[in-house]
C-alpha cells in the first residue's frame, strides 16, 4: 500500500481541525487537495462573494505551497457552488486572473445546496515537480 502524508498550509486554519480533515495528501508524485474554501483564519465564511472566491484560491495556493506545487502544477479541478447560475461571472472573472493564460487544467464545476456556510469550494489534484 502506498503510504500517504498530510500536508497543511503555515497559516493552517481552524477548520482542519474541526472538521478532522487534511488540506492534502501527497502520495507519491501527487498531491490532492481538499476543498479549500473562502475561510478566514477562525474558519468563518468571508461574506462577500467575490472576496470569499479569491480567499478559496489564496487558500488553495498556500496549501498547494505547503505540499512543493503551484498554480501551474495543478492538473484536475473540481469546484462546487451554490448558485451557478448568478456566481459564474464572478468566478470566471476571478478564474481568468488565476489560470491567464493556456493550457488551463481541466475543470468540473457543480452546483450544490449546501457548503456548510460558504457559497464556493475548490479542489484539486496538482503533479509534484521533480
Amino acid at each position: 500500500m502506498t503510504s500517504r502524508n498530510a500536508v497543511f498550509p503555515a497559516d493552517r486554519h481552524d477548520l482542519y481541525t474541526a472538521h478532522a480533515y487534511s488540506a492534502a495528501i501527497r502520495s507519491r508524485d501527487l498531491l490532492f487537495v481538499s476543498g479549500q474554501v473562502g475561510s478566514r483564519s477562525d474558519g468563518s465564511p468571508e461574506p462577500d462573494f467575490a472576496a470569499q472566491v479569491r480567499l478559496a484560491f489564496a487558500n488553495l495556493e498556500a496549501t498547494l505551497k505547503a505540499g512543493g506545487c503551484d498554480l501551474d502544477d495543478i492538473v484536475d479541478v473540481t469546484t462546487l457552488h451554490t448558485d451557478p447560475e448568478h456566481q459564474f461571472d464572478t468566478i470566471m472573472k476571478i478564474k481568468s486572473d488565476v489560470f491567464p493564460t493556456a493550457p488551463y487544467p481541466n475543470w468540473t464545476a457543480i452546483g450544490v445546496n449546501w457548503l456548510a456556510g460558504f457559497d464556493f469550494e475548490i479542489k484539486v489534484i496538482a503533479r509534484i515537480p521533480d
